[in-house]
């Protein structure tokens, strides 16, 4: 089985400027029967949520991560090149893995009731079509949301209908 969650999570460094925070977490509702994962304390400027479907024997085959960083007053988010960036290191660390990936072009796309930009990407191994994996960006006022969601290929594409309902669900 392939670990595939490794190279996903290098991926959410939004370099932005962290400023003081005082909001909440974003509202997100996990699907039945994903498991949340406690994740280490962020920092006042970064939220991070995380959940992960398990297949019969307990093995990962799903994980979507959410996370908030708050943005400085006044600092303008190139939200395009920060998918650009994060694309490119997924495709760095999946080819240092040995996998071959390819993404669709950044597009338009909504985060719960926020304009977002998204891009999909397909990993393949050896031809063989092995993992999916999406980041959907957005920025509302001070803060910038990443929404990725990853998984076995066959897994990614049957976990659509609730994907959709995280997304569409989400308390920004």
């Amino acid at each position: 089985m392939i670990r595939l969650f490794k190279p996903l999570l290098v991926c959410f460094a939004f370099s932005v400027a962290a400023a003081d925070v005082s909001a909440a977490e974003p509202g997100i509702t996990w699907p039945a029967g994903w498991e949340v994962e406690a994740l280490p304390d962020a920092s006042a400027q970064v939220s991070r949520q995380r959940a992960v479907k398990n297949d019969a024997d307990g093995n990962q085959v799903m994980v979507m991560e959410l996370t908030m960083t708050q943005v400085e007053a006044g600092h303008q988010v190139n939200l395009q090149g920060v998918l650009l960036e994060m694309r490119k290191s997924i495709q760095k660390d999946f080819f240092q893995g040995g996998y071959q990936s390819v993404c669709n072009k950044v597009h338009p796309a909504t985060l719960g009731s926020l304009s977002a930009l998204e891009t999909t990407c397909t990993i393949t191994e050896n031809g063989r079509h092995v993992l999916s994996q999406t980041l959907v960006a957005a920025v509302e006022a001070d803060k910038a949301y990443v929404l990725s969601y990853a998984g076995q290929a066959e897994v990614y594409k049957a976990s659509a209908e609730e994907i959709v309902a995280v997304r569409n669900n989400l308390k920004l």
